[in-house]
């Protein structure tokens, strides 16, 4: 395609749905000449989400332009973001992005041999880099480097110096991997415009810069890996992603801060070339859209129903989606996934000791929920009313705990007595009709006409007091007690669910003991409560 694309009509490729575009006159000289070189670097901090479809999106048109491209996976810049990366983890983390970004690629239909792939750590730590790190350290003033990182560089009231160099480092890189322009979201502007100040007082080019703009999140905000609420896993399943978009900000006729309007406009239309909303016959049925203009004008009339715009996203993205999800269900790619994202324990000393011991770094890690075997010793008549409840249940304590439990009204109380159950161990005990629940047992359950409950089982040969872990959280120190306020155990609960073999899991990660897998007799594709 693009040998009979003319330099005009590149040209229109690579900048359409950009933002801004810093050096045009540039570009359209390169474009003349021969093809334009660009890179795209992300830094391997959090998980990549879905707003990472709208930079893949324009590569794609960027190859179709017959532009060299390069990807580059900015190790070194995690690590020195606050330390967002901890060293000991880089390598793992650049594994991680480059088999989840080649997916998503692959899912839009982006050939791989045409890219280049390369590690930031492969030529950053090289004499000449180190060098020329120095004498741009001698040109950039304190004031100017924190400028330039102020939408990128997390902020801090304390800030590394490592975080100052961040800027410059981004700066060099453009000399070091030969390019013509460098391409990103439009809050890296203050790092570009830094970079067309400094390069050429190091004798080096000034180069173009494309940005793309940011996509909003689910809350309305620029969409953040390190808010949970805010974005879609590229790895969450369809029902997760059925429930982000349920809550997702789409207030009706509002097209400003919308992420999921957003989607469509930088994502769906540069890929696909239009859009169907899927509607209800009674209300006109599916109408297929060949502009986003169209669908703009339409939501903002509210011609289009907050409602039926996220069903149609939801369908779209689980088409992007699906490969990946295949992809990352194979056992070597779950692990490395579990070991570049571990449970807060596994990472050495810092932030991720306090979040072990239950601090605000990482509410949602399982490790934190204190689930035990437990053994229902007796079963009580509940004195004001006429119910049972589970009198006590050894988990493995000097005293057994009590527990008022909804299970009784689903399972007999022959077949309760000496049975082993789970029991989540770290909530704070409240009374239930005049009795103090000390704890609560887990079960499975399926809502309808009648709802269905079942105990869950753990694994056979268990004992009272042996540790319910998360498959890839083994080491994870949980709570004293979880505090009501964070909601941390709502948080991990809306994650775990039943699999189709009923075994019970969290984000599609079995939960485990020592012995085995945790599962239920029948009730397949039901939630854990």
């Amino acid at each position: 395609m693009a040998d009979q694309l003319s330099p005009d009509e590149k040209f229109q490729l690579i900048t359409r749905n950009l933002q801004e575009v810093l050096g045009e006159e540039k570009l359209k000289q390169v474009l003349q000449e021969r093809e334009l070189k660009v890179y795209w670097g992300t830094a391997t901090t959090g998980k990549p989400h879905i707003a990472y479809f709208v930079p893949m999106s324009k590569i794609a048109d960027f190859l179709k332009a017959g532009c060299e491209v390069t990807i580059l996976f900015a190790d070194l810049h995690a690590f020195l973001d606050n330390m967002k990366a901890p060293w000991e983890l880089l390598e793992l983390r650049v594994k991680y992005y480059e088999q989840v970004i080649k997916a998503m690629l692959e899912s839009i239909g982006v050939p791989l041999d045409k890219l280049k792939f390369v590690k930031g750590t492969d030529y950053q730590l090289s004499r000449e880099y180190t060098l020329d790190v120095y004498r741009l350290s001698s040109m950039v003033t304190e004031h100017d480097a924190k400028k330039a990182g102020a939408e990128v560089v997390k902020q801090v009231e304390h800030p590394m110096l490592s975080g100052l160099l961040y800027p410059g480092l981004q700066a060099l890189d453009e000399e070091y991997l030969k390019v013509d322009a460098q391409f990103g979201g439009v809050d890296q502007r203050k790092i570009f415009t830094l970079a067309e100040k400094y390069l050429p007082s190091l004798g080096y080019a000034k180069r173009s810069h494309l940005m793309n703009p940011m996509v909003p999140g689910l809350t309305g905000a620029k969409m953040s890996s390190s808010e949970e609420e805010s974005k879609i896993d590229l790895l969450d399943s369809a029902g997760e992603v059925k429930k982000k978009l349920k809550k997702a900000f789409c207030e009706p006729g509002n097209i400003q801060n919308n992420g999921v309007l957003s989607f469509v406009k930088s994502v769906v239309f540069p890929l696909c070339g239009e859009f169907c909303i899927k509607r209800d016959a009674k209300l006109g049925g599916d109408k297929i859209y060949t502009a986003f203009e169209e669908v703009e004008k339409d939501f903002a009339e509210e011609s289009v129903h907050p409602g039926d715009l996220k069903a149609s996203v939801e369908v779209a993205l689980n088409k992007l989606l699906e490969p990946i999800r295949k992809k990352f269900e194979s056992p070597e790619l779950r692990k490395l996934c579990n070991s570049a994202y571990p449970g807060p324990s596994k990472t050495k000393g810092g932030k991720g000791a306090k979040a072990a011991g239950g601090g605000e770094d990482d509410e949602l890690a399982p490790s934190r929920v204190d689930i035990r075997v437990g053994r229902i010793i007796s079963v009580g008549k509940h004195p004001d009313a006429d119910s049972l409840y589970l009198e006590k249940i050894d988990v493995g304590e000097a005293e057994p705990r009590t527990v008022v439990s909804g299970l009784v009204a689903f399972v007999s109380q022959e077949d309760l007595q000496d049975r082993l159950v789970l029991v989540l161990c770290n909530l704070k005990p409240q009374k239930m009709r005049g009795i103090e629940s000390q704890a609560m047992l887990l079960c499975a359950s399926v809502e309808g006409e009648p709802r269905r409950v079942e105990p869950l089982d753990p694994p056979e040969g268990s004992s009272p007091g042996d540790r319910v872990f998360v498959e890839g959280y083994e080491t994870g120190k949980p709570d004293e007690r979880l505090n009501p306020k964070k909601k941390v155990w709502e948080k991990v609960q809306a994650d775990l669910k039943i699999s189709a073999e009923c075994v019970a899991q969290w984000k599609d990660q079995q939960l485990m003991t020592k012995l085995g897998r945790v599962t239920c007799k029948t009730l397949r594709g039901g939630n854990v409560s």
